[in-house]
């Protein structure tokens, strides 16, 4: 008897394979500044094809261990990885993921398109690094939060060092067991320890990258005021001077078993008088300063979920085009074409919220204040946006693959388990309605996005391949400007609060579709008609709510 074996999903080289990605570096860069990233780019397309892959796997299937003490009962805290999160960690180092946007050539070569440009790294290089990108982002946090306030010793250049045996990596210790994404209710507290340093003592609850050289921790100076804007950010040394033992007065109380991420050693941490040095003045509220922190490791959430999106994709358009049904290929089903075409409009979406998103970024640290004033919106939804699609596009990759894709071992789903954690890691969908509440309050807050909207209505038919989709932006832009108003006008009402959900979730869709439009008009000249498509499909399913099923299967072909 003859077993059939059916074939797993392929991978094609994640770089020349992105018509979008290479699309949107070509208009955000210019096509000099891409061809000058091209190298760097094929380089780590490459590597995720092969070692990295590998390297994800090994590090997927061995995860963390926490030894607390050595043979002779010494304190020891040493956490143990696997052979493949140390790969990973040197590939992050050697192609610049977290160091890229701080280097003088990168700096000199693409200004604030720097940003752009890691960007499309972490796209690349996200969905096969077992969640090394978690620790990633916090470094990059930490290095923008070093940059800003000054107090480097030593520890900026080692997070932004492209030498694998220099760079670091810094952990996040913000939340405690009390109040979770209420850090108003933090009772980490920092004291003076008479020779001009400082102390922490408290408990941290979730720690992220627990095996990480450093850490930002949040914490009230003695004598502050209660509630969240006293909280302080300071800098932790994780290890002794040697590299080696604890730091004095810190104990990893246990690691996490989570649902995903499984890879990323992550764990509870008591601070006893540990040593820590301040990254803002602790004479004042310094909650402000750890918001750039904050943002940015937002940004790398959303890049995370584009990322996994677009690689589950590829996953199940490979596979789809090699499965066999009743009447031919799988990928030959109209209903089948219509759900990864689906997928296909939601990924570039996303894409382009991450893609502006560091943009944006990369503008506002070199200056531009119209920039910065946009971030401020667009940060929390670029992250609440993805979160939410990325893990609605897990749930159908998984169900793309059947059977297969409930077991284990196909690696398929960790597509899902991975996906879960972005609505949650750095404010769960609603804290992040409320901070977009508190952005639309600010002066003209939403100005910037409601401009855009106005902007793409009136775009022309080279950005609108479909009938509707003008109408569809105009009903929502006149909608979205009326409740905006009233938000903005009294956030803290009750019925405004209740609502602040589904208003952020369709101030991202419409951002998007505004982006996506931008995009289109731009391609259009170039006689690329793909994201023209791509933007009318998702503005006429999100805006005007139109069933889109029958032109995702007529122009499936187009959107992969």
């Amino acid at each position: 008897m003859t077993r059939f074996v059916q074939g797993g999903p392929s991978l094609r080289d994640p770089y020349t394979a992105d018509p979008q990605l290479r699309g949107w570096l070509d208009r955000l860069l210019g096509e000099d500044g891409h061809a000058a990233a091209g190298q760097r780019l094929a380089g780590l397309s490459a590597e995720v094809l092969g070692p990295l892959r590998e390297a994800h796997h090994d590090a997927e299937t061995h995860p963390p261990a926490l030894t607390r003490f050595d043979a002779w009962g010494r304190r020891v805290e040493r956490v143990d990885t696997s052979a493949g999160w140390q790969a990973q960690r040197a590939a992050a180092a050697r192609h610049g993921v977290v160091a890229l946007p701080y280097l003088p050539d990168a700096r000199a070569a693409w200004g604030p398109g720097a940003r752009v440009v890691q960007h499309a790294l972490l796209h690349l290089w996200g969905p096969e690094s077992a969640t090394f990108s978690c620790p990633v982002a916090m470094a990059d946090g930490a290095a923008a939060l070093l940059a800003q306030s000054g107090a480097q010793g030593g520890w900026l250049a080692r997070l932004t060092s492209t030498d694998p045996d220099v760079a670091v990596t810094s952990g996040q210790w913000m939340t405690e067991s009390q109040g979770g994404s209420d850090i108003a209710r933090s009772t980490t507290t920092a004291h003076p320890d008479g020779s001009g340093g400082w102390r922490l003592t408290g408990d941290k609850w979730f720690c992220s990258a627990i095996d990480s050289a450093m850490a930002v921790a949040l914490a009230r100076p003695e004598g502050a005021g209660p509630g969240s804007r006293t909280l302080v950010p300071f800098l932790v040394p994780r290890y002794a001077a040697d590299g080696v033992r604890p730091a004095e007065g810190l104990q990893v109380l246990r690691l996490k078993d989570k649902l995903g991420t499984r890879a990323v050693p992550t764990g509870e941490v008591r601070l006893d008088g540990v040593e820590a040095f301040p990254l803002a003045d602790p004479a004042r509220p310094g909650l402000a300063a750890m918001m750039t922190l904050v943002v940015v490791t937002r940004l790398h959430n959303a890049a995370a979920a584009a990322g996994g999106m677009r690689r589950g994709l590829e996953y199940a358009l490979s596979y789809a085009a090699e499965r066999t049904i009743a009447g031919g290929v799988l990928a030959d089903h109209p209903l089948h074409r219509a759900t990864l075409g689906g997928l296909a409009v939601d990924a570039a979406g996303a894409f382009a919220l991450a893609a502006h998103s560091f943009a944006l970024l990369g503008r506002a640290e070199h200056g531009d204040a119209a920039a910065a004033a946009e971030l401020r919106l667009a940060a929390p939804l670029a992250k609440l946006t993805t979160g939410r699609l990325a893990v609605a596009s897990a749930s159908e990759y998984l169900e793309a693959f059947g059977g297969a894709g409930y077991v284990e071992d196909t690696g398929i789903p960790r597509l899902l388990r991975d996906a879960q954690v972005l609505p949650i890691w750095e404010g769960t969908t609603n804290v992040l309605s409320v901070d977009v509440l508190r952005a639309l309050s600010a002066a003209d807050g939403a100005a910037p996005l409601l401009h855009r909207l106005t902007a793409a209505a009136d775009a022309g038919a080279g950005a609108h391949r479909l009938p509707g989709v003008a109408e569809a932006l105009a009903a929502a832009t006149a909608r979205l400007a009326a409740d905006v108003a009233t938000a903005a006008a009294d956030p803290r009402n009750p019925r405004v609060v209740a609502g602040a959900r589904e208003l952020a979730l369709r101030l991202g869709h419409a951002f998007t579709a505004a982006l996506l439009i931008e995009h289109a008009a731009w391609a259009a000249g170039r006689g690329d008609e793909r994201p023209a498509l791509l933007a009318s499909l998702w503005t006429l399913r999100r805006l005007g709510q139109a069933d889109i099923s029958a032109d995702l299967h007529e122009h499936f072909a187009a959107l992969i």
